[in-house]
């Protein structure tokens, strides 16, 4: 049995959709409000829990509030397979909170409250290490604290774990992290954040990856949105065409293709099997609003 584990975020999202994205000062009126549930670390998992095989086994490490809105988020993650063992409630947070504008054209801004998120500290990680070391992959982000995320990667590295960082929300961090990483996943933004490059063409982004190489990860894919994703290797460089798709919203976009990529590596499909695997679950999700509920099934990728 395969088994995958993703360390991060979990939030509810507030999500508002406007005509347009404001600008600074402006004030606009929304033509719709729902509640979802959200997170760059709970996307992930349940991306990873919806694409795997029966035989992969997907575990989930996560602080939420001891809230309404945090036990329904639990349940749901069950009832896709997540396994419970890595899910802690505190009383010190209420859950992770995020709010979100979605322009007519499928692209948004974001703020988040980090909440129970915070409480996730290299201390509390210390209960779950069990689960890392039976892991073979493991998928962290950055919405939780750094140390914390330093201290998963360290003794996943230490254990033997393929290791997918996923540097995001873009930000500066320190480069010791970048040894423990066998994958580094960023989007235009993030790789600018990590190197100082603007990424704007494939030329941008070869460039990009060559940097981040040099700090430590074997493999560098960039996303890019309609234009695919750069994949570097060692031996490899290729812009790997997207799926083109009419986009609705873009929110969960990025985690869809994360957790379709480690769920794909599991399987034992190349990197750029891979890719082309993540691609095809990202575009399913733009294609639908919402977060969670925006990402697809494994039969739906048939589909596409």
């Amino acid at each position: 049995m395969t088994r995958l584990l993703i360390l991060g975020s979990a939030n509810a999202d507030h999500v508002m959709n406007l005509e347009h994205l404001p600008s600074a000062g402006q004030t606009l009126m929304s033509r719709g409000y729902r509640l979802e549930h959200g997170g760059k670390g709970a996307n992930q998992a349940v991306a990873a829990a919806r694409l795997s095989k029966d035989e992969t086994r997907v575990d989930f490490i996560c602080h939420l509030g001891r809230d309404a809105i945090g036990q329904a988020m639990a349940q749901a993650w069950q009832q896709d397979g997540i396994m419970p063992y890595g899910i802690t409630y505190t009383d010190d947070q209420p859950t992770g909170t995020a709010m979100i504008f979605v322009a007519d054209k499928g692209e948004n801004i974001i703020g988040v409250s980090a909440g129970a998120n915070a409480t996730l500290t290299p201390e509390a990680l210390e209960a779950h290490l069990e689960l890392i070391e039976k892991a073979d992959y493991l998928l962290v982000q950055l919405e939780t604290p750094a140390v914390t995320v330093l201290d998963a990667l360290k003794h996943a590295k230490k254990h033997g774990v393929t290791t997918i960082l996923n540097p995001a929300p873009a930000m500066v961090i320190g480069k010791d992290l970048f040894r423990l990483v066998d994958v580094i996943t960023p989007n235009e933004t993030e790789a600018e954040a990590i190197t100082g490059i603007e990424v704007t063409d494939e030329q941008s982004a070869r460039m990009a990856a060559q940097m981040l190489h040099q700090f430590g990860p074997q493999t560098v894919i960039i996303t890019l949105g309609k234009q695919g994703a750069l994949l570097s290797t060692k031996d490899y460089c290729a812009l790997i065409p997207g799926v083109q798709v009419k986009a609705v919203d873009t929110v969960a976009a990025g985690d869809t293709f994360n957790g379709a990529l480690m769920v794909a590596l599991g399987e034992g499909k190349s990197v750029e099997e891979a890719v082309a695997f993540a691609h095809r679950a990202a575009a399913i999700s733009v294609t639908r609003a919402g977060a969670q509920r925006a990402i697809p099934y494994r039969h739906e990728l048939a589909d596409i």
